[in-house]
């Protein structure tokens, strides 16, 4: 399991050792074609500030090579904000005060209906709060079944599961799932998480590990920006990945970054990244790994998702709510962060193609299951 091989490092040399990279360590890293760990660091290093123009070429480059002109459209499905959890940056913290509520199925396939009218669709990610009670397995996969008529590709982002569950539900139309970290600095996790099973760091961090033993198609990875030192986040993020790609070779990986906003409740950032160090952290991970899968969701700015569009990322969201029933259910529930591109579907869709590239709605079929 991963959280074995993560003790092998140090957090705060880890720290020290991306601090003390240098200008010759770069250029070390970009004139080569396959990096290691120690190349990712001098990239997202402050000595590779002056090279982010280099690190954007060589990056469009690889995404060309890889993904061609293409751009991989999907939407997410809150169903519950009800959680046991009381993460201490997030809106649907268990002690903050508000209506919980968890869609029926009926409320589902309303909330799928209102979905496709929005635009063609064909990936959708279920997102839930962790309440085992309420939205768990059985929940959910009766979520995916009643989803799996209108959608071809079904990913979920909820509480980390058993191996066999996950099994479960790859039966039910599941093909992949995203899980944050949040962040892999074990001590301030316990900080952040001081309550519920998600303050079990152990469980979290190996639950990628039981992903793979259950043969999920997709596996979807993350830190949040605003946690901890973001570079030694995301250094311990490029080891893990490593690691999974050596021990689950048939699943697809897929990154994202997202820059937290604040919550109810209060919660303000610790760290904030500007968007020149959210590129060069981009540019960094598309040279370190030319296969993986870079998503921004509707967090970012429109512009800033159309110059990045070009130079790294291959999927986004669009058209997004992140409240329970916020297509046609539930329009007044809590929603969990605030969206930034609140364009319609078909107005990404119609930037995508004035940039030159394709929008691609389905890339996944039951068939090839």
């Amino acid at each position: 399991m991963f959280y074995d091989e993560l003790k092998k490092y140090d957090w705060d040399r880890t720290t020290a050792e991306i601090a003390a990279k240098t200008a010759s360590d770069v250029e070390t890293a970009l004139a080569k074609e396959h990096l290691d760990v120690d190349d990712f660091m001098a990239l997202i290093s402050p000595a590779a500030q002056p090279y982010i123009e280099e690190m954007a070429q060589l990056s469009h480059a690889y995404t060309l090579e890889r993904f061609g002109k293409t751009i991989s459209m999907y939407i997410p499905l809150y169903v519950s904000n009800a959680c046991t959890n009381k993460c201490v940056y997030c809106g649907f913290n268990h002690d903050n005060p508000f209506t919980r509520i968890t869609l029926s199925l009926d409320q589902v396939k309303k909330e799928c209906e209102a979905i496709r009218r929005l635009g063609p669709f064909e990936n959708l990610l279920v997102v839930s709060g962790e309440f085992p009670r309420l939205n768990g397995v059985d929940y959910l996969e009766k979520v995916l079944q009643v989803a799996r008529p209108y959608f071809s590709n079904l990913t979920i982002e909820v509480m980390p599961m058993k191996t066999r569950d996950y099994q479960r539900l790859t039966g039910s139309g599941l093909n992949g799932v995203v899980c944050f970290q949040e962040t892999y600095h074990e001590e301030a996790y316990k900080t952040y998480h001081p309550h519920g099973m998600k303050s079990i760091f152990e469980w979290r961090v190996n639950g990628f590990d039981r992903m793979g033993q259950a043969g999920v198609h997709k596996i979807g990875m993350g830190v949040l920006i605003g946690l901890e030192d973001w570079r030694t986040d995301v250094t311990m993020m490029a080891r893990h990945l490593r690691y999974l790609r050596k021990h689950y070779w048939k699943t697809r990986y897929s990154i994202n970054f997202p820059r937290m906003c604040p919550a109810e409740g209060g919660y303000q950032p610790k760290v904030v990244m500007t968007d020149r160090e959210l590129a060069q952290l981009t540019f960094a991970f598309r040279i370190f790994d030319h296969d993986v899968d870079i998503s921004y969701s509707t967090r970012e700015s429109p512009s800033f998702r159309a110059n990045m569009m070009k130079l790294g990322v291959t999927s986004m969201s669009a058209g997004s709510k992140t409240d329970p029933g916020g297509y046609c259910s539930e329009p007044d529930s809590l929603e969990q962060f605030e969206v930034t591109d609140s364009r319609t579907p078909a107005q990404v869709a119609e930037e995508i193609r004035s940039l030159g590239y394709e929008t691609v709605w389905k890339d996944w079929d039951r068939c090839f299951d």
